[in-house]
C-alpha cells in the first residue's frame, strides 16, 4: 500500500493504555477497511508495513483479540499469540510483531471499546 509521508500519520490512533514512549498497535479507519500498523517502524512512509481488514470483518477481528486465542479471518488475516504474551498480526504478505506490553495495551483498548467503528 503506497502512501505519501504526509498521509502516513493522519487519522492513526492507538490505545489510551499505550504510553507516549511505548511502541504500539496503531489503527486507522479508512473507508471500507481498517488499517493496522506498528509504530516501531522507522522506514519511509510509502513502504510502511500495513495489514488491512475489511470493515465488515473488523468486529470479528476485535472479538478474536478479546478471545485471547490465536485465529484467523476469512481474508487471510490472522492473529498468532506468542508464549511470552506478545502477538503477530499477519495478512497480505505482512507480519506485524508486537511484544507483550504492546499487545496488552492494544487488547485493553479493545476491551474498553476504543477501537469500535462507530
Amino acid at each position: 500500500m503506497s502512501k505519501s509521508d504526509s498521509t502516513c500519520t493522519a487519522g492513526w490512533f492507538k490505545s489510551s493504555r499505550s504510553s507516549e514512549t511505548q511502541s504500539c498497535v496503531e489503527v486507522r479507519f479508512n473507508g471500507n477497511s481498517v488499517l493496522i500498523r506498528d509504530s516501531k517502524y522507522t522506514g519511509p512512509g510509502p513502504t510502511q508495513p500495513i495489514v488491512s481488514v475489511s470493515s465488515t470483518l473488523w468486529p470479528g477481528f476485535l472479538d478474536q483479540v478479546l478471545s485471547a486465542n490465536s485465529g484467523g479471518l476469512n481474508e487471510g488475516v490472522a492473529i498468532s499469540l506468542h508464549q511470552d504474551g506478545g502477538a503477530t498480526i499477519s495478512g497480505q504478505g505482512v507480519a506485524l510483531i508486537y511484544n507483550a506490553d504492546e499487545w496488552d495495551a492494544f487488547a485493553k483498548g479493545v476491551a474498553d471499546g476504543q477501537f469500535n467503528r462507530s
